[in-house]
């Protein structure tokens, strides 16, 4: 955990949050500020900030639970986006890896 972190505050309690799904690994809470009707963000319970090779076991265990998510969100049927981003010009905000799943709405594109 990373005292300064949001997300690590939100994963220990000391923040309050809707959650939405939680295991030993992750937990996903709704967007306070969503980009669609449904928005969740799926963080890793563990606080690592980048996509890395590491990282690869971890990343493919949370994709996992994403149909599993917008299924219990309501999106799966008409579909969904999965966003990461990552670095100053990914759009990283909080530097804690997640994972965006939105939906609920027809996307455009490009995203931005």
């Amino acid at each position: 955990m990373a005292e300064d972190c949001i997300f690590c505050k939100i994963i220990k309690g000391d923040i309050p949050s809707a959650k939405v799904y939680e295991d030993d690994k992750m937990i996903a809470i709704n967007d306070v500020a969503p980009a669609a009707p449904v928005h969740v963000l799926l963080l890793p319970k563990e606080h690592t900030r980048d996509v890395t090779t590491a990282d690869a076991e971890l990343l493919a265990y949370m994709i996992g639970k994403v149909k599993m998510i917008a299924e219990k969100t309501g999106i799966a049927e008409k579909g969904f986006r999965i966003v990461i981003n990552t670095g100053d010009d990914g759009g990283q905000t909080v530097k804690h890896l997640h994972i965006h799943l939105i939906g609920g709405k027809v996307l455009g594109w490009p995203p931005c």
